[in-house]
């Protein structure tokens, strides 16, 4: 099971985009708990203005031609939701990081209740008409946050999670944010967020681009 790593928790009651990304700049991202709930963690993030597409990167979006992002608000609509999208998220996570790690209930909840949901946006995406995977994110001017994302690991094994992740990126360059943030770097398997031009890390007290120093961290799961 994945052990979480944070240095400190709030709970937000100033919900202005200026305060949101300034806690973002201090390392702390909205979590699932409860409204308002932020943690400071080992926070990554792309200076957007410094992203370029890899090699790699363009060999992966060259292997998904036909992946769309559709942009949804959240809270969804009734007929926007479906008891599908909790079942993908749920036997998702379940696979990735063990039973009771993140319920159906409570996906629903993030998607469908305002008051109990810290995250505006939902990003689908699809492959010729058939749903790919979802992503549960916030975004305002400045930022947008890649919190929870989820998709058919059985169906789309190969290469889908990485392109779903830069569809996002490049979205979020061509809607002119400042930053895109892509959750925690904890253990050794979150190595795959490093390979981004532009990429920093929140080291406790600042942001840092030495992702050496982050790749020995996460080999020796030093927090």
């Amino acid at each position: 099971m994945k052990q979480y790593l944070a240095w400190q928790s709030i709970n937000l009651t100033d919900f202005s985009e200026v305060n949101i990304s300034d806690k973002y700049e201090q390392g702390f991202v909205f979590v699932r708990t409860q409204k308002g709930a932020m943690q400071q963690t080992r926070s990554l993030r792309v200076d957007l203005n410094k992203f370029n597409l890899s090699s790699e990167n363009r060999r992966i979006l060259k292997k998904l031609p036909d992946l769309k992002l559709e942009k949804l608000p959240l809270p969804l609509e009734k007929s926007q939701y479906s008891w599908g999208i909790h079942k993908l998220g749920k036997d998702y996570y379940a696979n990735k990081f063990g039973d009771k790690i993140f319920s159906a209930g409570k996906i629903r909840q993030l998607l469908t209740d305002k008051n109990d949901s810290n995250f505006n946006l939902l990003l689908k995406f699809s492959e010729n008409g058939n749903v790919i995977g979802y992503c549960i994110a916030y975004y305002n001017k400045e930022i947008l946050h890649y919190a929870y994302p989820f998709y058919d690991f059985q169906k789309y094994a190969n290469n889908y999670g990485m392109g779903m992740m830069l569809k996002a990126i490049l979205w979020a360059k061509a809607s002119s944010k400042k930053y895109i943030y892509l959750g925690s770097a904890t253990e050794d398997s979150d190595k795959y967020k490093l390979q981004f031009s532009g990429l920093s890390w929140f080291d406790g007290t600042s942001w840092s681009d030495n992702l050496e120093k982050l790749k020995n961290l996460l080999e020796s799961r030093e927090n």
